[in-house]
């Protein structure tokens, strides 16, 4: 996915890359340089898509059915208060040291108050959660993502994004406890509460886009840059002009805005004469 930085909204970048990518009017070269692996990462990603459709999806739905809400609420809270850890390691090799302590902080109250972080406690006393994991990290020193990367069972990534997950994987404590059926059971919850979370999420990419795949692609790069850049990307002058003619076109009126001005940039007739 809430974001850490999220304690102030989404900045400009983000809501017009998103238009962009639900109206799907951006335009997209044949080939984009930072998926030379598409073949591969298509073919995966429908191996992916089918067990989802077969074995994830209905899992997820029967959970949601069966689960009361405040109890769903409860699980997800939870995880997060475990993730939480990993967060505060990752606001310290930031060096955002307010961040850590506020995390550290939301930590304990959820952990004591919260009851184990069933309850989000912290939330309530203005100690809202971020997100922080080793991919951020990495990206945040400087070091490139790579090209994308479809992986079976766990979907988009990149090998900077691989080299992320292994260590957040590392860094959970509960993958330390023995017997490993713990680890392996709660991995197995945590991975159906996640994905009936999304189940509405889900329904909207696939309404929404015409690539199922260019559009998972992109937002994928989309939400990797907005959280490391804590909510405002660089944008280059390019792209910016190009969402602000999309923007005035999905406008009330904009598709008439953007025609006449474009026609009014054409020389007329007479003018050429």
């Amino acid at each position: 996915m809430t974001i850490s930085r999220h304690s102030q909204p989404p900045g400009r970048f983000f809501w017009l890359a998103l238009a962009l990518s639900l109206t799907g009017c951006a335009a997209t070269p044949d080939h984009d340089p930072r998926d030379p692996w598409e073949g591969w990462n298509r073919r995966v990603q429908k191996f992916n898509d089918t067990l989802d459709d077969y074995v994830m999806k209905p899992v997820a739905k029967g959970y949601q059915y069966v689960t009361p809400s405040v109890v769903d609420q409860g699980v997800t809270n939870f995880f997060s208060n475990v993730n939480d850890i990993g967060v505060i390691a990752n606001d310290a090799l930031q060096f955002k040291l307010l961040q850590t302590g506020q995390d550290l902080g939301r930590l304990l109250v959820n952990t004591t108050l919260g009851l184990a972080g069933f309850i989000d406690v912290a939330s309530k006393l203005d100690l809202p959660k971020h997100n922080e994991d080793l991919d951020q990290t990495l990206g945040a020193w400087g070091l490139p993502s790579g090209p994308y990367l479809v992986l079976p069972f766990i979907g988009p990534s990149t090998p900077r994004g691989v080299v992320g997950t292994a260590g957040d994987t590392a860094s959970n404590p509960i993958n330390w406890i023995n017997p490993s059926a713990i680890p392996w059971g709660t991995g197995t919850l945590q991975t159906i509460d996640m994905r009936a979370d999304l189940l509405s999420a889900t329904k909207i990419v696939d309404e929404a886009s015409v690539d199922r795949y260019e559009f998972i692609r992109n937002a994928y790069f989309q939400q990797r840059k907005y959280l490391i850049y804590d909510g405002n990307p660089p944008l280059d002058e390019d792209a910016e002009k190009e969402m602000d003619l999309e923007i005035e076109g999905l406008g009330p009126g904009g598709g008439q805005t953007a025609a006449l001005k474009t026609k009014s940039a054409e020389p007329s007739p007479m003018a050429s004469q």
